[in-house]
């Protein structure tokens, strides 16, 4: 028999994209549900199992419990919204699926209503059925990325989110409603220790979303939005003594403009944007440019289980299309987890404790998002390690082996090198002392790791170029900083399968930031060569095309007066 679920806003944005991460599963029917039955008709069509999708129309405002009777479903999901503006009533909802006996959960951002729900928790219980609040990133992701990164024994005393949707995701006019009703307005949250206030959207740090062996997101500066965990984690941490969550929409400029017109509500001068929602939902849906990419992060402080200071940071980055449905796969878990069994225990609660981070790693695993954490206890380490943090271990072990020496050594082996032919080709190769073209010459790179940074000479027969890499900082956090002279260029290392790739994400000259349009780029990467370092450094120009590229090989060099390595 078919468990049949509900889902209230379903052809919405997280609801309809609830419905396509769940349309697969054979074991269940799903409902459709909004105001239009037209258009939850239409989108029923758009999903690979019409068979098990109907449309239904359902009005918050009617008659709930009749609707809800009528439409007999085992659970229901309400991914509708903005759950800050639900009225003087805003459980009618929950309250009705309780007195019928239906399992419920939603979508919640909302601080206010996600912390309420607990007032139903007898009556929860006493029906047999589970209703959980806030079913989705804040607060069921972040909770379960804290419990990942408070190993046993550790004291969590701050806590930082922030989420940074992709400039091409699209986002609701439900939550363009809740963020404008409350920006510029105070916001509890507890700041050192204590019960405090901050002004939304106005309160704002910068954070470098970079998960281990990925290109990072860059330096984001995110603001502060009114969210469950601002309430609910505190309750899970008791010791905790700051939360703070934030968002980082992208644009930045637009960004700057919203935080901008929330002075204006700060101070008294208008009492809410919330006319304007309609507005900011265009401009947002408008201005859509940068990368098709979003991420999140969870950063947590405190001591570990030796008294000894803890700070670790839980990243992810989701490309293209795929991140906006990371909303809805806290409901996609637990609906699946009904199935197989045993569903979530009877009572009222925030979604908080639900789940953990290998849930949603199993859905990632289907698509193109990527995470990891990052463990401040990798400071003292090699350069490159501190870079890839988790991910150094995927990397091949000839490259590791030259990259994990500290001190003064020497590398050699042989490489062939093409230059390229136009004029501004072989200007800028002459400039940095780029090898001349060969199709087999000795080369000898002497490496100087000291400190946190490295310095590289690399002899090409009689002639040399020098270059110094150091961890990026700033807008450069989680990338390489490689310099020749004064061009810096900021570096994304990337392990894939037996070869490490170079991105070149940023480059400035004389500290003075360039358009990374206008950067050099081409494919250089380095790689296991049956046991030894291999090498392909390719440098182009879209202006000048090639300027040069050398690949080859390198292994130890031998001590003086003994053979080299083969």
């Amino acid at each position: 028999m078919k468990v049949l679920v509900l889902v209230l806003g379903g052809y919405g944005i997280f609801g309809g994209r609830l419905a396509a991460l769940l349309a697969a599963e054979t074991r269940l029917t799903l409902a459709i549900a909004g105001r239009s039955q037209a258009k939850a008709a239409a989108f029923c069509a758009t999903l690979p199992a019409r068979e098990r999708a109907l449309a239904c129309a359902f009005d918050r405002d009617a008659e709930v419990e009749a609707q809800l009777r009528a439409a007999a479903p085992d659970v229901v999901v309400d991914a509708s919204g903005p759950f800050q503006a639900y009225g003087d009533d805003p459980y009618r909802v929950v309250k009705a699926c309780i007195a019928l006996g239906i399992d419920y959960l939603d979508l919640a951002d909302g601080a206010d209503f996600v912390a309420g729900i607990a007032r139903f928790d007898a009556a929860a219980r006493e029906r047999g059925v589970f209703v959980l609040a806030g079913a989705s990133s804040y607060p069921a992701l972040t909770a379960a990325a804290v419990r990942r990164l408070g190993r046993p024994g550790d004291t969590v005393e701050t806590i930082a989110a922030g989420i940074a949707p992709s400039p091409h995701a699209g986002v609701g006019l439900s939550v363009v409603r809740a963020i404008a009703g409350y920006a510029g307005k105070r916001v509890a949250l507890v700041r050192g220790g204590r019960a405090a206030s901050a002004h939304a959207l106005i309160d704002s740090m910068r954070f470098t979303i970079a998960p281990p062996g990925q290109v990072p997101l860059g330096r984001i500066r995110f603001s502060l939005v009114d969210a469950p965990d601002l309430r609910v984690l505190p309750l899970l941490w008791p010791g905790v003594r700051s939360v703070w969550v934030g968002a980082g929409p992208a644009p930045a400029v637009l960004h700057r403009g919203l935080s901008a017109l929330a002075w204006l509500v700060r101070l008294k001068l208008v009492p809410s944007l919330a006319p304007l929602a309609a507005l900011f939902h265009a401009a947002i849906n408008l201005l859509r440019w940068g990368e098709h990419r979003g991420g999140m992060f969870v950063a947590v402080t405190g001591c570990d289980a030796q008294g000894r200071p803890m700070a670790r940071a839980w990243h992810m980055v989701a490309e293209g299309a795929d991140g906006p449905f990371i909303p809805s796969m806290a409901a996609a878990a637990i609906v699946r987890r009904m199935l197989d069994g045993p569903k979530p225990a009877p009572g009222a609660r925030p979604a908080a404790g639900e789940l953990e981070l290998d849930d949603y790693e199993a859905q990632f695993a289907a698509r193109r998002i990527a995470s990891g954490c990052r463990d401040a206890e990798t400071a003292g380490r090699p350069l490159f390690q501190r870079i890839l943090g988790e991910a150094w271990t995927g990397v091949p072990a000839p490259l590791r082996a030259l990259h994990e020496r500290s001190g003064t050594h020497r590398w050699q082996g042989l490489a062939a090198v093409e230059r390229g032919r136009g004029a501004l080709a072989q200007l800028a190769a002459a400039l940095f002392r780029f090898p001349r073209a060969a199709q087999s010459v000795p080369l000898r790179v002497d490496i100087s790791a000291r400190g946190v940074g490295e310095t590289w000479r690399r002899t090409f027969g009689p002639r040399s170029f020098t270059s110094r890499l150091a961890l990026g900082q700033g807008r450069r956090d989680g990338l390489l900083v490689e310099r020749f002279g004064p061009f810096a260029f900021g570096i994304a290392l990337v392990p894939d399968g037996t070869t490490l790739r170079y991105v070149v994400r940023r480059w400035s000259l004389f500290g003075i930031p360039l358009p990374n349009a206008w950067a050099p780029g081409g494919a250089t990467r380095e790689f296991d060569d049956g046991g030894r370092f291999g090498f392909d450094v390719e440098i182009r120009h879209g202006l000048m095309g090639l300027i040069v590229r050398y690949k080859g090989w390198l292994v130890p060099a031998a001590p003086e007066g003994a053979e080299a390595e083969p």
